[in-house]
């Protein structure tokens, strides 16, 4: 048995009942359960449809996201989450880039990178590198000011751990933000790069092993070992090519506002709600939402 559900952003109902009871007969669906009215919907069906992605594209226009997936299993244990562009609005090192005045520079390589066009460790130092000789202060003020959270995600983490789940921050940016936005979400735990300062300035690097692509996966592997469960049992979002590693692995991989190259390659495509789009996909209603 399967699940359909379409969801579009909160701050704008769009999601008509018209449209979901012909969609609903198109594929000879179950009953209609509506999680948050106008918002988000679901009801199941028999077999995966053959179009399927035609439906989607077509929603896609009218602002609406439809994610179809297992009914079984779809509440999940754990949440893995990227942090830069997912739980966050922002990537910190372009924030950065831009105080140290090489703004537009590093904001080519970050897109580049994040797309899958370069390599990841390889354009993380370069970019760190033009990064040399700011001040070690400037940290603070960037997560003070420039720094704001994805709208949904303090629903998200705090309906999933109400519910007994785990939730984990892996980043491949910098542990001076992780540990911030890590603390101010509620994730039980967060990895990320360090920069290296001396004299309180940042020397143009950053310190090793890099937590790039397969670090995310080898999260996905320690912490699902640790606390005793699948893989299956695993919810992860990201927006970037060195997420796909562990959005393929987990149970269920959300592509979020995702590079184009990116959300190609997942099955669950978010490019309209907010991060309570992952708590309808597992079921909740806005009802079920922890404060």
């Amino acid at each position: 048995m399967y699940v359909t559900t379409l969801l579009c952003n909160p701050s704008s109902p769009s999601v008509e009942p018209a449209l979901a009871e012909s969609l609903r007969n198109a594929w000879g669906g179950g009953d209609i359960v509506w999680l948050n009215q106008g918002v988000a919907l679901e009801f199941t069906h028999a077999d995966i449809p053959e179009n399927r992605w035609d439906v989607w594209s077509d929603l896609q226009g009218m602002g609406i996201d439809l994610v179809t997936q297992p009914l079984e299993g779809r509440k999940k244990k754990m949440l893995l989450a990227d942090m830069d562009s997912t739980m966050i609005q922002q990537e910190c090192i372009d924030e950065l880039a831009d105080e140290a005045g090489v703004g537009e520079r590093v904001k080519d390589i970050t897109a580049r990178a994040m797309n899958g066009e370069l390599d990841f460790e390889g354009a993380l130092t370069e970019r760190v590198g033009l990064l040399k000789d700011l001040p070690e202060a400037v940290i603070g003020q960037v997560l003070d000011t420039r720094i704001t959270l994805m709208p949904g995600g303090k629903t998200l983490l705090a309906t999933m751990k109400a519910n007994g789940a785990y939730a984990a921050l892996v980043s491949g940016g910098f542990t001076a933000f992780t540990a911030k936005v890590a603390a101010e979400l509620g994730f039980d735990e967060n990895r990320a790069n360090t920069l290296i300062t001396a004299d309180g300035k940042l020397t143009g690097d950053v310190g090793r092993p890099i937590l790039g692509r397969q670090a995310k996966v080898e999260a996905l592997e320690q912490i699902t070992e640790r606390l005793g469960i699948t893989e299956q049992d695993v919810i992860a979002v990201g927006d970037g090519a060195n997420d796909l590693g562990m959005l393929g692995r987990a149970g269920a991989g959300v592509a979020l506002h995702a590079k184009p190259s990116v959300a190609a390659e997942c099955d669950i495509r978010i490019n309209h709600s907010d991060l309570t789009a992952l708590l309808y996909i597992q079921g909740y209603s806005s009802e079920d939402f922890a404060a």
